[in-house]
């Protein structure tokens, strides 16, 4: 895809538009009337050495787990930038290890999770397609973890809610369970557990149906809703394999 002469948005894919569409930027950025480009302002990791050093600086205090390389990006008004603390958005580069296809990983993300939003009703992170300055692309998501006045929900994956860590299991301890586990602790600790169990069932059946064969306890959580009681979180880190 080139960034410089889209067809579509390269968030929710609705044709007809050279840049996100005020759809996409109601999701990813909180209001239609914004100008957010769907190209950043800098270059990826690994270009530029200066770049790099700022990337790695800013990633030591980032809080999301995971395999893939995360960055933590800022809205300042109408542009995203780099930054080490309190970030609205989630940057994930093409990563750098030997995978195959490896260079498709940030288009593969985002469109299993227009699918999983779109298509199946599936609730999920607001994502979408951003590219650097030298068009390659990178996938970018809106954290949902922070209330409207700053705070953050109290959120934890389930990998955490079963006492599962590297330290007592090696590192496939977030394998280490199954989905009757999950939903075990759906049921103890969610008041609305009928309508949460079947969301949870729902986005079993969609990681079965795309083949997502990364779907391990991390990647599902409880959250604190606004009224202060416990729900599924929205899906996030859907793949198609």
């Amino acid at each position: 895809m080139n960034p410089f002469s889209l067809t579509c948005c390269p968030s929710t894919l609705q044709p007809g538009y050279a840049t996100y569409s005020p759809l996409a930027q109601q999701y990813l950025f909180g209001k239609r009337s914004k100008k957010v480009s769907h190209i950043l302002p800098f270059g990826p990791p690994g270009k530029n050495p200066e770049l790099t050093r700022e990337y790695n600086e800013k990633r030591k205090s980032i809080s999301i787990s995971g395999v893939q390389e995360k960055y933590s990006l800022v809205l300042q008004k109408n542009e995203l930038q780099l930054t080490a603390s309190r970030g609205t958005h989630i940057l994930k580069p093409i990563p750098t290890e030997r995978l195959e296809l490896v260079e498709d990983m940030p288009a593969n993300e985002h469109i299993t999770m227009q699918i999983a939003g779109q298509v199946f009703k599936i609730k999920t992170a607001s994502c979408g397609l951003i590219f650097f300055d030298d068009g390659s692309p990178a996938y970018i998501t809106r954290r949902f973890d922070y209330k409207p006045d700053g705070t953050k929900y109290q959120i934890e994956d389930f990998a955490t809610l079963l006492g599962k860590s590297p330290e007592k299991e090696s590192d496939d301890y977030k394998y280490n369970a199954s989905y009757l586990d999950i939903a075990e602790l759906i049921i103890r600790h969610v008041p609305a557990a009928p309508v949460e169990l079947l969301k949870f069932f729902r986005l079993i059946v969609f990681n079965y149906l795309m083949g997502n064969g990364d779907a391990h306890l991390k990647n599902f959580a409880l959250m604190e809703s606004i009224q202060g009681d416990y729900l599924l979180a929205p899906a996030y880190d859907l793949m198609c394999n």
